[in-house]
């Protein structure tokens, strides 16, 4: 029998936009400058404007984001910044990075975001700030956060590294705390081809304080004024993102038709589909849920289907997370042993977002250890 074409979980490389992103490397070698030139600065402009923000700094990565920004409001040890159990790892570390103490907030079982209610409780005179994740592309619930921070006299600073044009209840994701951090990870809906990240503010002296904490801390060349250290986003990726922020509205499109016909293809499946909670979410990724959640995939796999899992393990549950008090997230707990992400990125056709729900359907727990 021959095996079904595999329908591969995401694709890196290059593909309508690939002479675009050729023409931009080949455009800054010829110009030989690579750190803080022209096609950076052009790039935070026309990333600030995409994002509805008056500046954007780009940074090295999303992690140096978050913890650049934390830096720069004076947050660092001592401090508590409250933030989710669910979400890649980086999150939490970039706060460690800043010095402060990471304090984890049980999520929504529907939106898979902070739940607010749980923010609020875990509030104490130690807190300067709430960092929500827009987890897989899905705003978390920031009006109800917003609420929080302006009751307790906090600021928020947001990790938007998988929500690139989201909004929440119509306003841009990254906009709505005084800071948002954003990846350009490779895999991320704009993503460079190396690693990149950037933050977008609308506080003039913020971001000016960002410019020189990621150059060293330099006000002008070779004098450094304050502490800082070196993650700048380099001539070449900031010449590619220039390219594909061009092509990022179609694509986000794309993604949200592909949610679309997963969501009505899916109906009656055995997985659980969690609700799109708000129309500014972008499907960074799809997640689903089943208690079956091994069988599930070995039974795509089977079927040349790739799927992956976003995140297997809670934050607090990581080892380098040892030394920072014990948090209880039995939602978070519950979502990471079930939750797992199916194929969602522009290039997918409709013909293979069928095939990938019909195989869900056609998944029995009863007979696929004995398949």
């Amino acid at each position: 029998m021959t095996a079904p074409a595999l329908i591969p979980f995401m694709h890196l490389t290059p593909g309508a936009d690939a002479g675009a992103i050729r023409a931009a490397i080949d455009r800054v070698i010829a110009r030989g400058w690579f750190i803080l030139g022209p096609e950076l600065t052009a790039f935070e402009t026309e990333f600030a404007q995409a994002s509805g923000a008056a500046y954007a700094v780009g940074v090295g990565t999303g992690t140096d984001a978050i913890a650049l920004a934390l830096r720069a409001l004076g947050i660092g040890p001592g401090d508590e910044v409250i933030t989710a159990p669910l979400s890649a790892a980086y999150s939490a570390l970039a706060i460690m990075m800043a010095g402060a103490t990471p304090v984890f907030a049980d999520i929504d079982i529907n939106r898979l975001t902070l739940d607010p209610a749980q923010v609020d409780a875990l509030v104490t005179p130690r807190t300067a700030a709430i960092l929500p994740v827009h987890l897989y592309g899905q705003p978390a619930d920031m009006t109800a956060i917003a609420a929080i921070a302006r009751r307790h006299n906090l600021v928020i600073v947001e990790d938007a590294s998988q929500a690139h044009l989201a909004k929440s209840e119509g306003r841009p994701v990254g906009t709505i705390g005084v800071a948002g951090a954003f990846s350009f990870y490779p895999t991320k809906n704009l993503g460079a081809l190396g690693d990149a990240g950037g933050i977008v503010t609308d506080d003039a002296a913020l971001a000016d304080k960002l410019r020189r904490l990621r150059n060293g801390g330099q006000k002008d060349r070779y004098h450094h004024l304050e502490f800082g250290v070196n993650t700048r986003l380099d001539e070449m990726q900031a010449a590619i993102l220039r390219e594909r922020l061009a092509l990022l509205p179609g694509w986000t499109d794309r993604r949200r038709e592909i949610a679309a016909r997963y969501r009505s293809a899916l109906v009656g499946a055995p997985v659980i589909v969690p609700p799109e909670k708000d129309p500014g979410h972008v499907y960074h990724l799809f997640p689903v849920r089943s208690a079956h959640r091994d069988q599930v995939q070995a039974h795509l796999r089977h079927n040349g289907i790739e799927t992956l899992i976003h995140y297997p393990v809670p934050i607090p549950r990581q080892p380098a997370l040892d030394g920072i008090p014990t948090a209880t997230c039995p939602v978070a707990d519950r979502v990471c042993s079930e939750v797992f992400s199916l194929p969602l990125y522009p290039a997918l056709t409709n013909d293979e977002v069928d095939r990938v729900a019909d195989a869900v359907h056609r998944f029995s727990a009863a007979d696929a250890d004995g398949r």
